[in-house]
């Protein structure tokens, strides 16, 4: 038996994501394909601690302290990871929706990995908020995405549309937080997803 498939589900406001993002190509034994949403529309009723990955929107977390320990608990997986300093936008947590819009014309033209891991990188890396076109549009041509061809997409309707029927759908199968990785219908998400969902398809593949 083959390795089973994933998808990922991602929105670029969210550094749990943007971690996710840069181990999903390499970390999965086998593809997942990548699946803008948004999280503001994936209904939870988890309640957290405060700790990374424990189920806890970053948005509803108690205090300023617990804030500030999600934000070093980021800094530290990324430092782990190799990847750049953690430099955070402002506003934190941004408005994602014109981003995710962004991301998901990008996936129409089959560009949605390298224009999400740019705009991760914009925001997590270079500390600028998604929340602004310009911003987005610099992740659009590093990644040689036209800007004029990805502002006007961001506003067809066609994208909404397909935007706000993919979140319906995740939270359909049951992602109520992200990042997630569906396997066969199973949910992994939060922090360890990445982990949990390799180990699953790895066990699948040898069966």
């Amino acid at each position: 038996m083959g390795t089973p498939t994933a998808s990922f589900y991602f929105d670029l406001q969210s550094p749990l994501a943007y971690l996710a993002a840069e181990q999903v190509l390499h970390a999965l034994p086998g593809p997942a394909e990548w699946q803008p949403v948004l999280a503001a529309e994936l209904a939870t009723e988890q309640a957290g601690d405060g700790q990374l990955g424990a189920g806890q929107p970053y948005e509803a977390f108690r205090c300023e302290q617990e804030l500030d320990a999600f934000r070093e608990d980021v800094a530290r997986r990324a430092r782990e990871l190799g990847l750049q300093p953690v430099r955070w936008p402002e506003p934190f947590p941004f408005d994602s929706a014109l981003a995710m819009r962004a991301a998901t014309y990008a996936k129409s033209i089959g560009r949605t990995v390298p224009f999400a891991q740019a705009a991760f990188r914009q925001a997590f890396a270079g500390g600028r908020d998604l929340g602004q076109l310009d911003n987005v549009l610099i992740a659009a041509a590093a990644c040689e995405m036209h800007p004029a061809a990805v502002s006007k997409g961001t506003e067809l309707g066609s994208v909404t549309t397909t935007l706000r029927e993919r979140t319906r759908e995740a939270r359909e199968l049951g992602v109520s937080e992200l990042p997630a990785i569906v396997v066969d219908g199973e949910v992994f998400a939060g922090a360890r997803a990445i982990e949990e969902a390799a180990e699953h398809m790895a066990l699948g593949a040898t069966r």
